[in-house]
């Protein structure tokens, strides 16, 4: 999968990187994600995610992880290209500021956090939503799974 990650605030560490992007390696696999799949992961202060989820998507407030899919479910499909063309999932948004301050909250680590984060976003990504009973049940069944199974568990 090709994941690029983007680091606006200038404090995400490299181990922190890695642990994102071997995450969601993991967790592409486990739903059968097309290595040529695409995505990319942007790290944001809380200011600049709530410019985004107020422009996007009309709250304003700082959120934790916004994720944007470039395939909606239900959405036609066009072929611009080959069938060989990536599959390009969309981006996923992370304040920084959430994942320390949720971290505290929870009482787990930093890098629990992250990795909860990214995970619900590529799910999101996907096009797994939690506005329904049903639906929350599967994609937070899913997030822990993948978390525990990757070794990201709750302490």
């Amino acid at each position: 999968m090709q994941l690029d990650l983007f680091d606006k605030t200038n404090t995400i560490k490299e181990d922190h990187k890695n642990l994102v992007t071997r995450l969601l390696e993991f967790s592409a696999k486990q739903e059968e994600i097309s290595e040529q799949a695409e995505m990319s992961v942007t790290f944001v202060d809380n200011e600049n995610i709530r410019e985004i989820n107020r422009d996007y998507r009309g709250n304003d407030y700082a959120t934790d992880v916004i994720s944007f899919a470039m395939q909606d479910e239900g959405e036609d499909e066009i072929e611009i290209v080959g069938d060989d063309a990536p599959l390009i999932l969309g981006d996923i948004i992370i304040s920084v500021d959430k994942i320390t301050e949720q971290a505290g909250e929870y009482g787990h680590s930093f890098e629990r956090e992250l990795g909860f984060l990214a995970v619900h976003g590529f799910l999101h990504l996907l096009g797994y939503d939690h506005m329904e009973p049903e639906d929350e049940k599967e994609m937070f069944g899913k997030q822990e799974d993948y978390l525990n199974e990757f070794g990201l568990k709750r302490k």
